[in-house]
């Protein structure tokens, strides 16, 4: 047993008693490094579980991406050559629609075109190099060739559709034939319609069409389906005819019809307040039919050769009606004519012998002022 001397002499070291300042700083060091460690803890939680504004969206936007694509899949990049009436026209619904339009001509449309939703190129060489999938030709029937054979084939895609809408058709085939290289797409339409005819709506308006030529490719087949569709969505009425029997059955129709609306207009036809159901109907061919330049119509006889044998028959038809009017006339006059001169007769007979004298006596013959 330890006596209380002996502890008093053993030396028991106790450590120094700190400062109360240094304790008070190490706790507040070691506090602060605690907090900090928290707090990484807790924003690494934090940043694990939060949830981003883009992250949220990811789904929406794969679709938008996907509609994106699908959109750009089924639109096109057309060139328009020939940016006049009807080339706008058309191109105010490709817009529309959504497609990439492009435009060419020989005229500054660069307001109209700007207005419009369209890219104009004054130069054919700065609208080539956009490389268009679709060159559209809208220029005058007479024109077609000289603008054809001045366009920088060069700078297109080699696979290139051509799409012409002219009035005629086996005209552009036969030019495209000759003048595009093979590897170029030919597809000849006909529109049968107008900015006039077509203003509200083209819904069950005739679109004539000849595949001419496309290429097996998968790529080029859609290609030509995908302009098409641009008059389906429109609820055209889609008639595939070659190229032969449309001239052969617009030269019937279109060339007749207009030969009609142009000899009326000649005539002065003018609005009565007396107007029957067909009158207006020949006021309004006549409106349809000066709004188009003499160019077209010009066009429609010179490049169809059905329209010369049309003409022909239409003139003969007119002649064959004269006569039948005259003739008609010319017995209704003759059988007055004689009817009269008969009737003529009997009278002067009858107040040259007023009364039959009985009994055999004879009479003299009446004098020369006789009646």
């Amino acid at each position: 047993m330890l006596s209380f001397s002996s502890l008093q002499s053993s030396k028991i070291r106790l450590p120094p008693h700190p400062n109360p300042s240094s304790i008070l700083h190490s706790f507040h060091h070691h506090s602060s490094i605690l907090i900090l460690k928290r707090q990484k803890q807790t924003l690494k939680h934090q940043s694990a579980l939060r949830i981003r504004a883009l992250d949220a969206a990811q789904p929406y936007d794969y679709e938008a991406l996907i509609n994106d694509r699908f959109e750009k899949s089924t639109k096109l990049k057309i060139g328009i050559v020939g940016f006049g009436n009807f080339g706008q026209f058309l191109a105010k619904t490709l817009v529309r629609q959504g497609h990439n339009v492009l435009a060419h001509s020989r005229s500054d449309y660069s307001d109209i075109a700007r207005k419009l939703g369209v890219l104009f190129f004054s130069d054919a060489d700065d609208l080539c190099e956009e490389h268009p999938e679709v060159i559209l030709l809208c220029t005058s029937i007479i024109s077609t060739e000289s603008v054809l054979r001045s366009l920088p084939l060069q700078r297109l895609k080699r696979s290139t559709l051509f799409v012409d809408v002219l009035s005629v058709k086996e005209f552009p085939r036969n030019l495209f034939l000759q003048i595009l290289p093979q590897e170029f797409d030919v597809l000849c339409t006909h529109p049968m319609f107008g900015p006039e005819s077509g203003k509200d709506s083209w819904k069950n308006l005739p679109f004539v069409y000849d595949k001419v030529r496309v290429g097996n490719e998968e790529s080029r087949i859609s290609r030509c389906k995908k302009f098409l569709n641009i008059f389906v969505q429109e609820e055209c009425r889609m008639v595939e005819m070659s190229c032969a029997e449309h001239d052969r059955d617009a030269a019937e129709s279109q060339f007749i019809t207009h030969t009609m609306g142009r000899v009326l207009e000649k005539f002065g036809l003018e609005s009565t307040s007396i107007n029957t159901k067909g009158y207006e109907t020949l006021l309004n061919l006549v409106d349809n039919t000066s709004g188009d330049s003499f160019d077209l119509y010009y066009g429609l006889f010179m490049y169809n050769k059905n329209a010369m044998e049309q003409l022909e028959r239409l003139d003969m038809a007119f002649e064959s009606l004269k006569k039948q009017l005259f003739g008609h006339l010319h017995d209704v006059l003759r059988k007055q004519l004689f009817e009269n001169a008969e009737a003529f007769e009997e009278s002067k007979l009858k107040s040259a012998f007023p009364k039959l004298l009985q009994n055999g006596i004879a009479v003299e013959p009446p004098s020369e002022n006789t009646g």
